[in-house]
């Protein structure tokens, strides 16, 4: 494959952004990513969340913060989700 070809191949990959919630496994986050849709009836703004297990192989990735996951193979029975970037660590209080 070329560079470019590989470049295409990144762009059809598909990310989330989301916020960590459990970072009790081993190599393993739980990621929640939120979406907003409108209600068909109501027409409201509805927040509607998933949670996605996602692999992350240093351990470094903490509770609450924002990561950035991306679609690739399967890791394991529920994990296809791969950490790619931190964008915002949590706050300390």
């Amino acid at each position: 494959m070329t560079e470019t070809q590989t470049n295409q191949v990144a762009k059809r990959q598909r990310t989330l952004v989301g916020k960590v919630v459990s970072n009790k496994m081993d190599k393993t986050v739980v990621v929640r990513v939120e979406r907003r849709t409108k209600h068909p009836v109501l027409g409201k703004v509805v927040v509607r969340s998933k949670k996605y297990k996602a692999h992350d192989e240093t351990n470094q990735i903490n509770e609450g913060d924002t990561v950035e996951i991306a679609e690739g193979r399967p890791i394991s029975r529920d994990k296809s989700w791969t950490v790619v970037r931190l964008i915002e660590a949590a706050r300390i209080i």
